[in-house]
């Protein structure tokens, strides 16, 4: 039974699912410095050098599973000492060098890095090149690559940099928390940080005084994970960690596509609010395109704040794909709405620190939305839900032209574009990860299949129209 995409994420499970088990038994603090010992028992290592650097190691996984350094805002975190692997990377020149007479490396650098030995072998002198690429442009033999760690491959917005100890270093004026460095490193030396402890006490209070109820608000991804059990099992599996009520963000991506349709017609350009990455991107890379962000909340704070104003003393943990949403808990819009959030990686944590196998559990019912919400899952969802929204509401003056961005990269083509007066649309949908939200860092899974998965949850929905879903809200 797989539950997950790589050995580095069942790493990632296994201390969160230990300190998750502890919390529940107020255990944690006293036996805190030995979670490393139950991972790696006895004196093998099976990841590194030795089982002290590997226990090392773990323990810095625990305080990131406890959450992380307190004075990093940043929701994203280096473990230094797992960060030594990777080569320094950088422009190198392979054994395809022939050798050849052109020298046209030599010749088109403009910083004398490129040298040759007795037998003409191109040689780039690291001190002196600057990572222009220009030696590896005019190789006629492809000689010369650019060997980049695989965390500043996934970072697409070069937030990411090597400092003086070989270490990623994270630059938190740019990064956006989407997490695809987390997901990439193929050593887990890059980590969110977890609040699992914020939300198992936030369970264990309310069980304890009953003067509040927690409800958890799942992202409509979820259709697309846990693919070992049914969804309808996740749903009292959730039930059974304590969790009083379970409740779709779909829905709310419901009342959001029902608002922006509106908003949109109004003012003529808008580019979505909903993911909290792309957001973060417009603020710290575009902020002259702030004043065109929608002023809707995201579908998870807009749920919870209805939430808030209708269910007395209740508390709301939203459970989900994404590591930006942590940060966009922790927002001055967000904060009073929604008390926690975690990733689906988390809740399977959280489903065996208790030892809750979901595929015994009978089916719960998960039916709040319509198919327009469900499908906010996938790159071009919001943009099919924001048409469907202004259908609905008669709007045939203004005609919709969406820029469906799969990915930070289409997104800062598409806001580059609008920036310079060449975008052809009117709305852009902006996705920070590959995919839409089934791309999430936070995943069990990643892959195509899922947003098959996704518009198949969207075709179960009961209510067929945003309208329907919506109107048992009023």
């Amino acid at each position: 039974m797989r539950k997950f995409d790589t050995k580095v994420q069942h790493l990632k499970y296994k201390v969160l699912r230990e300190v998750a088990r502890l919390a529940w038994n107020d255990e944690l603090l006293e036996n805190v410095m030995n979670i490393p010992m139950t991972i790696v028992p006895g004196k093998t290592p099976t990841m590194r050098c030795c089982v002290y650097k590997e226990r090392a190691i773990l323990g810095e996984r625990v305080k990131l599973a406890m959450g992380g350094d307190k004075t990093n805002p940043n929701i994203i975190e280096v473990i230094d000492i797992a960060c030594d692997e990777c080569p320094m990377g950088g422009y190198e020149v392979t054994n395809a060098c022939r050798g050849c007479l052109a020298h046209r490396c030599e010749d088109v650098c403009k910083f004398g890095a490129i040298t040759f030995d007795h037998q003409h072998v191109a040689h780039i002198d690291k001190s002196k090149c600057k990572n222009c690429g220009a030696c590896s442009k005019v190789c006629p033999y492809t000689a010369i690559v650019n060997r980049k760690r695989p965390c500043e491959n996934a970072c697409k917005i070069k937030a990411i940099t090597m400092n003086e100890d070989k270490a990623a270093a994270i630059d938190s004026k740019k990064c956006i928390a989407c997490g695809a460095c987390v997901y990439q490193c193929p050593f887990g030396a890059i980590m969110d940080k977890s609040f699992i402890l914020d939300v198992i006490d936030l369970i264990k209070k309310s069980e304890n005084n009953r003067k509040y109820k927690v409800y958890a608000v799942v992202a409509p991804a979820i259709s697309s994970q846990f693919s070992y059990a049914k969804l309808g099992q996740v749903i009292t599996g959730l039930k059974e960690l304590g969790f009083h009520t379970v409740v779709e963000a779909a829905l709310g991506a419901d009342m959001v596509a029902d608002a922006e349709s509106i908003e949109l017609a109004e003012k003529g350009f808008l580019t979505s609010s909903c993911c909290p990455a792309f957001v973060s991107y417009i603020e710290k890379s575009f902020p002259q395109m702030l004043p065109f962000v929608s002023h809707n909340l995201s579908p998870m704070a807009t749920i919870a704040k209805y939430l808030k104003a209708h269910e007395e003393n209740c508390k709301v943990v939203f459970i989900g794909p994404c590591t930006a949403k942590k940060g966009e808990v922790q927002r001055d819009e967000v904060r009073p709405y929604v008390d926690a959030a975690m990733t689906f990686e988390e809740l399977q944590a959280l489903f065996d620190s208790k030892e809750i196998d979901i595929t015994t559990l009978p089916e719960g019912v998960l039916d709040n939305a319509s198919y327009f919400g469900r499908i906010f899952a996938r790159c071009g969802g919001l943009a099919d839900a924001v048409a469907e929204g202004m259908k609905e509401h008669g709007e045939t003056e203004f005609k919709l032209k969406a820029c469906s961005c799969d990915g930070i990269e289409e997104c800062r083509i598409a806001l580059i574009k609008k920036d310079k007066g060449l975008l052809d649309a009117n709305f852009i949908e902006g996705m920070a990860c590959i995919g839409g939200c089934i791309g999430g860092a936070g995943c069990l899974t990643h892959g195509e299949k899922n947003k098959a998965e996704v518009d198949k949850y969207g075709r179960e929905a009961y209510e067929k129209t945003i309208a329907d879903a919506i109107s048992v809200l009023k």
